[in-house]
């Protein structure tokens, strides 16, 4: 490409925030279901009857609370992420001694993602924080552990600044680290492979929609099969510390093992599972075909 290292970092960033939107339009139905199941599992004896007690409780805008962090948190967590993919494939290349321009293997850029995921956590944490909180506030009320909710973006925010300062914004960090450099190692290693798969020799650049969208899924299901606990467990603290201290990741993961078993930590995994497909492969789709389009503008101008 010709364009030099700094527009080329915003192209990536500018599809990567395309991309993080068309996940979030995508997905947010399932991705509420999951967050209330993962942190009240004793409430829900499925999927379906999350669904309807969440209709029944709060009506159709209760899938969508959480939409607005949701959003912000994909655009900053996908933007950042995928500007320093390109950075990391660079850095990758530099350890192995390959030229510039050189293709990386499908494991050189599940490396490359791995890397890139830990400067994309410091904006997800106190995005996604705000977001499992909006999702949960209904069953906090319902459970007892807080008296008064809140209804709004601002109010989420407001609370959090007066209760625990700025650094309340990274309650789960250390969570949301654990999840993110295996998750996202499996996650780009599994795009990939299966862009690879596709390929049959031909450059990847050349893959239709289908494949794109095939890829994006088969990576976002190896994603969340891996790392799911760890997701729940981030979840857990994320919300519940709301309602006074919780205890850190290796503190919750063991009384949640203790008192509730194993399965307590799957809980939710069937609407993340069918989440996972077509919003990562939305993600995907939009992210190539917008990165492709900026990419041949700036080359042809």
């Amino acid at each position: 490409m010709r364009t030099n290292p700094v527009i080329q970092a915003a192209i990536d960033l500018t599809a990567g925030a395309v991309g993080g939107t068309a996940c979030v339009v995508t997905g947010q139905p399932f991705d509420t279901a999951k967050v209330k199941m993962q942190t009240f599992p004793n409430m829900y004896q499925g999927l379906v009857d999350c669904f309807v007690k969440t209709y029944k409780q709060v009506g159709f805008r209760g899938f969508y609370k959480g939409t607005t962090p949701a959003l912000v948190a994909n655009i900053a967590e996908n933007a950042v992420l995928f500007m320093c993919y390109g950075f990391c494939q660079k850095i990758v290349r530099r350890i192995f001694g390959l030229d510039k321009k050189a293709q990386l293997s499908d494991l050189q850029n599940a490396a490359a993602g791995s890397f890139a995921s830990a400067f994309a956590t410091l904006v997800l944490c106190p995005t996604e924080l705000v977001k499992c909180r909006l999702q949960a506030m209904h069953e906090m009320k319902l459970s007892g552990k807080i008296l008064q909710g809140h209804n709004t973006v601002w109010s989420v925010v407001k609370g959090v600044l007066q209760k625990d300062g700025p650094l309340g914004f990274y309650r789960g960090l250390s969570s949301t680290l654990l999840r993110e450099l295996p998750g996202y190692f499996l996650f780009f290693g599994g795009y990939e492979l299966s862009r690879t798969f596709f390929s049959f020799g031909r450059p990847k650049e050349e893959l239709g929609p289908f494949a794109l969208m095939f890829s994006g899924g088969f990576g976002g299901i190896l994603l969340w099969s891996a790392v799911y606990p760890i997701d729940c467990i981030k979840s857990r603290i994320q919300v519940l510390s709301m309602a006074g201290k919780q205890a850190g990741f290796m503190g919750t993961f063991s009384t949640v093992l203790q008192k509730e078993g194993v399965f307590a930590l799957y809980s939710g995994l069937k609407p993340t599972l069918i989440r996972a497909f077509p919003a990562n492969g939305a993600l995907f789709l939009a992210y190539e075909y917008s990165r492709k389009l900026m990419m041949n503008q700036f080359e042809t101008s």
